[in-house]
């Protein structure tokens, strides 16, 4: 969850990023559509290890996370706007930047195959 907030920072990590992104998307809108919208896997298998454990809960995984981080008992709703308003922006900024990446490092390998050869 981490990394999908802040993947899309470093030039190198950009690439697993969008992917990981389009995982979560594909988990939250594809798999959603029979198990409920923004069903994700990672969060399903980690509430039945807590389950298991004996802690149950009853909101999403976010609100979850900001109550044990913060003491910040958010509105669940409050909360899961957060988190798709997150996904939506990071979305947004892993697409544009792996395309101006992608788009740069063209630029670079036409530019180094219309040099000259260097002299030996």
């Amino acid at each position: 969850m981490l990394f999908n907030c802040v993947g899309w920072i470093w030039k190198r990590t950009r690439l697993a990023h969008l992917f990981t992104v389009t995982l979560t998307s594909l988990s939250w809108f594809v798999l959603g559509i029979w198990y409920g919208w923004g069903y994700c896997l990672c969060t399903d298998w980690h509430w039945q290890v807590r389950t298991k454990l004996g802690y149950s809960y009853d909101h999403s995984y976010t609100h979850l996370l900001i109550l044990e981080m913060t003491g910040i008992d958010l509105n669940p709703q409050i909360s899961d706007l957060l988190t798709v308003g997150v996904l939506g922006l990071v979305a947004v900024l892993t697409i544009v930047l792996n395309v101006r990446d992608f788009w740069q490092w063209r630029e670079n390998c036409e530019r180094d195959s219309t040099k000259p050869p260097s002299p030996a």
